[in-house]
């Protein structure tokens, strides 16, 4: 037996599943890959848990579907969505239902791999919702509050033109506004930031 952290990668693309697998296997992870989801929840009962790296975008049964699935399932291991580059709306209807983070295709392998590690991270911690909506609304104090708008309208997957119009304000404002509150909150990528806004009960 191998005590190796274990990620499962659901992805109908053979190149990203070989990809991704040598990413992870050189990193010293266990690999076990599935070409749909339809395939991975048949035998989701039998397979060991780790982590999971889950399409967005598959045939049969799409990565949301699958999402879902596991929740009623009981299923609580910790789910990272691959999308393209123009699915942000539905990385944040991912994450809205669980996932811990998404990566946009084509990701490097430290992106990867920090993705992977933090999944795990958060899998063995057991604070509360309550706890983290508190630290959360703690964090998002140092924005202003147009700066929380622009986070609360991108919490809601609404592209920049759309949080300019509800907003009055034009679209290169909505990206000054983003840059700036993502430097505040000390964060390098979009879904560090979305983390936090799920967690203070923004994007309702």
């Amino acid at each position: 037996m191998t005590n190796r952290k274990l990620v499962h990668i659901v992805d109908d693309e053979d190149a990203i599943r070989r990809s991704a697998s040598f990413m992870l296997k050189t990193s010293g992870y266990a690999v076990e890959t599935w070409a749909t989801g339809v395939a991975f929840l048949k035998e989701i009962r039998h397979v060991p848990e780790g982590c999971i790296l889950l399409d967005v975008r598959m045939p049969e049964m799409d990565g949301l579907e699958v999402q879902r699935a596991l929740r009623e399932r009981g299923v609580t291991m910790p789910v990272i969505v691959l999308t393209g580059h123009a699915d942000v709306s539905i990385a944040v209807r991912a994450m809205k239902a669980g996932a811990v983070d998404f990566l946009e295709k084509p990701f490097e392998k430290a992106v990867l791999i920090s993705a992977i590690e933090a999944a795990f991270d958060r899998l063995a911690q057991t604070d509360s919702a309550a706890t983290r909506a508190t630290e959360a609304n703690v964090v998002l104090g140092v924005l202003t509050p147009r700066e929380r708008e622009v986070l609360d309208g991108l919490a809601q997957g609404l592209p920049n033109k759309t949080i300019a119009y509800d907003l009055g304000i034009s679209p290169r404002t909505v990206e000054v506004h983003r840059a700036n509150l993502m430097a505040k909150l000390d964060v390098r990528s979009l879904s560090d930031a979305l983390r936090l806004a799920f967690a203070a009960g923004l994007g309702a």
